[in-house]
């Protein structure tokens, strides 16, 4: 099969007109560009120049490759170009993962400065409940990175982006309670829990158990921004990491004591692909919001 190389040469000669200019164009030797055309025509079986007196020009069957010459040199002229813009992080896709509770808060404002400042790179966004369904996309090869819980089970690259804060949601009527409050207040009374396929449950249960008590639900959800509003609504204390509590909430959000947190993770199959750095970058770079409102709350009650 004819070389790259060996075609860049016939284009090249073929433009020019001249083994000479040729060479001195493509940085190489005449003896070497002789010696690429040279082992074209023994792959073709057939001449492709003509030698003339001054210069050279196309035989027949150098006339009817030329075409597809100029598509191959012109080809592979737009992968280098193509891969150097992803290298640059100026195009190319990137398919994120993003835990569901943290697409608005976490996500959002990186999306937004990534479509100003490199429109020319796609953006491909799948969220979900569980940080294991995640990390199960990112090995399957269907997503570049996922960000959002850490995984139980994942042994590729992870970065830390942060921590969030874990706190307890109830109705407006609790604004005089307390304002710290500990897992055994809460399992003292059924609260809104989460579904079995939403990993925060399970976590939570973890939690519980290691201090002692069991939560009961009064009702199940997938969605920790829909525990969260049905908590507000009086159905029970519900535990909601602050990412997927809105920047306006009527109700009360209070700390737990001891606090309780856990970690925002960043995980990849291919930690040298140029898109995945500089994304995992700017997220480290802005860290793990708090809504405003949500912070003065936990403030004042402090």
């Amino acid at each position: 099969m004819p070389t790259l190389r060996a075609l860049e040469c016939l284009v090249a000669v073929l433009d020019s007109g001249s083994v000479t200019e040729a060479a001195a164009r493509l940085h190489l030797s005449q003896p070497a560009l002789s010696h690429q055309i040279a082992a074209l025509e023994r792959e073709l079986g057939t001449p492709v120049l003509e030698r003339l007196p001054r210069g050279v020009r196309a035989t027949a069957a150098g006339r009817a490759v030329a075409a597809d010459a100029r598509a191959a040199v012109a080809a592979a002229e737009r992968v280098v170009a193509g891969g150097r813009a992803v290298a640059a992080g100026a195009q190319g896709q990137l398919r994120i993962a993003c835990a569901d509770s943290m697409s608005a808060s976490l996500l959002a404002p990186v999306l937004r400065a990534w479509h100003r400042r490199r429109p020319g790179i796609h953006l491909v966004l799948a969220e979900s409940s569980s940080a294991d369904a995640m990390a199960e996309m990112v090995s399957r090869g269907t997503a570049d990175l996922a960000l959002g819980p850490r995984p139980s089970r994942w042994e590729g690259h992870l970065v830390v982006i942060g921590t969030e804060e874990i706190v307890a949601v109830s109705p407006p009527d609790a604004a005089k309670r307390p304002a710290t409050v500990t897992l055994a207040d809460i399992a003292a009374r059924p609260v809104v829990h989460y579904h079995s396929d939403n990993g925060l449950g399970a976590w939570l249960d973890d939690v519980a158990a290691r201090r002692g008590v069991v939560l009961t639900a009064a009702t199940r959800t997938r969605q920790a921004t829909t525990a969260a509003q049905l908590a507000a609504a009086g159905l029970g204390t519900a535990l909601v990491p602050t990412s997927a509590l809105p920047a306006t909430f009527s109700g009360v959000v209070r700390s737990l004591r001891p606090t309780l947190v856990r970690e925002v993770v960043g995980i990849t199959a291919t930690p040298s692909d140029p898109l995945v750095r500089r994304f995992l970058e700017d997220l480290r770079r802005r860290g793990i919001p708090v809504p405003s409102p949500i912070a003065v709350q936990l403030t004042a009650r402090e």
